[in-house]
Order: C-alpha cells, then structure tokens, then sequence
C-alpha cells in the first residue's frame, strides 16, 4: 500500500508517522511530500530513511491514501488532484470541513458517513474530537440541548513556532512568537481569529463540527476558547443540558462502554483527568461528572486528550484503517 503524508515535517506530520509505524504500516510505502524547501530531506520512517519528495510526485505516484496535515490553502489546491487520481484523501486542516458533501469524521461515531465514492474526507478539529466523541452516547440516549463550552487549549494546537515560544520565554531567550503575548505564566482568550460577532474561528469551529458530526443542527452551543501554557493536550470544561432527565449511573456506563473514551473521575482519591497525564495517549478521559445543580437536565464534565494523538493524526490514521476494512485492501 502506498500512502502520501503531505506536510510530512511538520509537528503533526512527524506524530503521523509514529502513529502510522504504531498501528501496523511499517511496510507501507510512504511518500513523505513538503513544501519546496523540505524536498531531499530525509526522515525516519520504521528504522529507514525515506526522501520526502514534492507534492506533484506524490501525486504521480497515485496512493491509495493521502493524509494532509498541511495547512488549509495546500488542502484547497492539492486535495483536488489527489482524488482525480483515484487516491482518498483523509485532511487534517480546515479546508474542507464545512463543505456539506464532505464526511467529517469522527470513525467511532460517523465513519458510515464515508461513501464508497468519497474522495476527500475531512478530519475535524482536535477540541471538536475529543468532545464529541464523550458526548456521542450521551445525545444518542438522552439527546441534548444545548453546550456551553469552556476550552483550555495546549501550545502544541499552534505548531512549533508557538512551542518554540513558550521554550524561549521559559528559558528567558529571545524568539519570534506565534501569540500576542507572552504565553508562559499566562493564559490568552484567544484561539484563531476575531470574527465580526466577537466569537473567534477556534469557537465557531466546535459549534459547527458538533452539529455536523452529531447529525443535529437544533444543539444550542456556545463556547470560549483559551490557550494555556501547557504541552500534553487540550482540556475543556462543558455543561450539557439535555432534553430529556437522565440517570448518573447510566451516564457513567454509557462513558465508560463508549469506544475510545477512559473514564477517570475518583474524587476521593484526586484522580482526574490533566493533560500531563493525557500526553501520548489516544484515549480521550473524562471525568469531574456530575449533576449541574443550578438547573434541570444538566450536566458538567471536564474532557482531555492529546489533541495531537487523537485530535490530529490517531483519529485521521483511524478513518484510514476504517475505509481499508470496509473496502477489503490490504496495508
């Protein structure tokens, strides 16, 4: 099997490849493809050396796969390209995720979305992930009404350059800075950009991929998004007011028995879920459950992942191995 990783240098891209090597592609043939001034490079793939090549050659090539984690205006121009050649390509940007025609996937709760036809697929963004896939079983059973959502996004949800920052500001060196301000020992409202209602990009992202993931455009949802200085994962505070009363015990069950979802609340013995503890895992934990004793029907969890693993690239590696089961190929 051949499979094109496009932005195969980046920091998701190299996470990408640890997954690919993790979930049992070592003997695939990868096609690492940058951006021109990365073409010749090497990198490290299953104990071998393999030369990243142009985005044009790896779509001479025609894999059967190509996994984007490029930016949204390299989706826009070579997604395209890539499905004319019959490749399938499964895009980590924003590019494509609003588009009505394109599946955005979350595999334990949508992959069905996917049609044998489908060329292009969008993987959502990595806040959007981790929450919906605790939320899933709780709207399939008692069917909410309405999010309020509270986001503590890691520096890595950036890129290097917003790592790099935080690195510098803690090791008192100069650098160039991916926020507005100082990062470390501060925590910025600001995820994306303004838009003119005040809400930003990183906001309407998890108000508009909910509702398409979840299949219902009647949820009530508003949220804020905050970056903190932190490496391991995102962290997000959300209060769930469903339509219909519901049961602890059952919520917990439907928790703990949701595919991907670890739950972690024991008060008692201060375990709770923290993105110290996320970091490098694929699981997405929960925990903080409990009633919202200011109104009926309501809800309160804390949900955290690492939104490189299963915000990124575990979950876009994981609608790929999904389509190669239903389709019967082979890695």
């Amino acid at each position: 099997m051949r499979i094109a990783l496009v932005g195969a240098t980046g920091l998701v891209g190299s996470v990408m490849l640890k997954v690919l090597e993790e979930r049992g592609f070592q003997d695939c043939e990868l096609i690492p493809a940058a951006s021109v001034r990365s073409v010749g490079k090497e990198i490290t793939f299953a104990g071998r050396q393999v030369k990243v090549v142009s985005v044009e050659d790896a779509i001479a090539a025609k894999p059967q796969f190509a996994i984007f984690s490029a930016g949204s205006s390299a989706s826009l121009t070579y997604a395209p390209q890539f499905a004319a050649v019959g490749t399938t390509v499964i895009d980590n940007s924003s590019a494509w995720r609003s588009y009505e025609h394109i599946p955005l996937v979350v595999p334990e709760i949508n992959i069905d979305a996917v049609k044998a036809d489908d060329r292009i697929i969008a993987n959502p963004n990595c806040s959007t992930i981790q929450m919906v896939l605790a939320l899933a079983p709780l709207h399939w059973k008692y069917t909410i009404h309405r999010l309020v959502i509270a986001t503590y996004q890691s520096v890595t949800g950036t890129g290097v350059k917003a790592v790099t920052q935080l690195n510098s500001e803690r090791a008192g060196e100069p650098c160039e800075k991916a926020y507005p301000y100082e990062i470390d020992l501060n925590v910025l409202p600001h995820g994306g950009t303004f838009e003119p209602s005040g809400y930003t990009t990183e906001e309407m992202k998890l108000v508009n991929e909910t509702r398409k993931i979840l299949s219902d455009n009647k949820i009530k949802i508003t949220a804020t998004v905050a970056r903190v200085p932190v490496f391991g994962g995102h962290s997000e505070a959300v209060n769930v007011e469903f339509e219909n009363e519901f049961d602890m015990a059952d919520i917990r069950r439907l928790l703990s028995e949701m595919p991907g979802v670890v739950v972690m609340d024991n008060p008692d013995q201060n375990e709770y879920p923290m993105p110290r503890f996320a970091k490098d895992k694929d699981e997405v934990f929960v925990g903080r459950i409990r009633r919202d004793e200011s109104q009926p029907k309501s809800l309160n969890l804390w949900i955290v992942a690492d939104n490189l693993r299963k915000g990124a690239a575990t979950n876009a590696i994981q609608i790929m191995q999904k389509l190669i089961e239903k389709r019967g190929e082979k890695n």
